[in-house]
């Protein structure tokens, strides 16, 4: 399944975070130009491997997403770009999109994973428009105040936006309104 450039937003991580109450892990990215944060939950893995890359560390041995991008590029192959391509039952699902000399590959990946290797490579990350516009939330980093928020759960509500209602994300739209968004700094907060 191929997605459509048009239809899709570019994405930065914005960082990794820990939630003190709970200790889950989320990953947020940050739309890039309108500030929209996309958060996703994944596992504490993951969420180390992503930021070992965005402070700098470097492992004594490869770790498993360094082994991908090694594996890739031995293969004469190159990571184009990840993209956030659906959330399926409160699920996001990615694509790694992989191109050879000769062809063109997209294939199905957990975002964290995706998100990992797309650090390690340098490569841009994007997002389905339908993905923010159903799980994504404004935020005026300026500010620290939301924006668009109530809007946005108004037409999740009645439909217009997506099939997830208000109440499913909830804990997101929660655990975002929890942060202190002006620590860019991309590192962990509380691990």
């Amino acid at each position: 399944m191929a997605e459509n450039r048009d239809d899709t937003l570019e994405m930065a991580v914005e960082s990794v975070r820990v939630q003190m109450s709970t200790g889950r892990h989320v990953l947020l990215l940050k739309e890039v130009g309108l500030g929209r944060i996309l958060p996703i939950w994944i596992g504490p893995w993951e969420a180390s491997a992503i930021a070992m890359r965005l402070q700098g560390v470097t492992p004594e041995r490869p770790l498993t997403h360094d082994l991908l991008g090694t594996v890739i590029a031995t293969l004469g192959a190159r990571l184009e770009r990840v993209v956030i391509v659906a959330l399926a039952d409160e699920t996001f699902h990615a694509r790694l999109v992989l191109a050879t000399p000769d062809a063109r590959f997209e294939v199905d990946a957990r975002p964290s994973d995706a998100v990992a290797l797309a650090v390690r490579l340098e490569v841009p990350i994007y997002a389905a428009a339908e993905v923010l516009d159903r799980a994504a939330k404004a935020v005026d980093l300026e500010e620290g105040d939301e924006e668009g928020a109530e809007a946005s759960s108004e037409d999740r509500a009645s439909g217009q936006r997506g099939s997830v209602d208000a109440g499913s994300l909830a804990i997101f739209r929660d655990f975002v309104n929890s942060l202190d968004l002006e620590d860019k700094g991309g590192s962990t907060s509380g691990s």
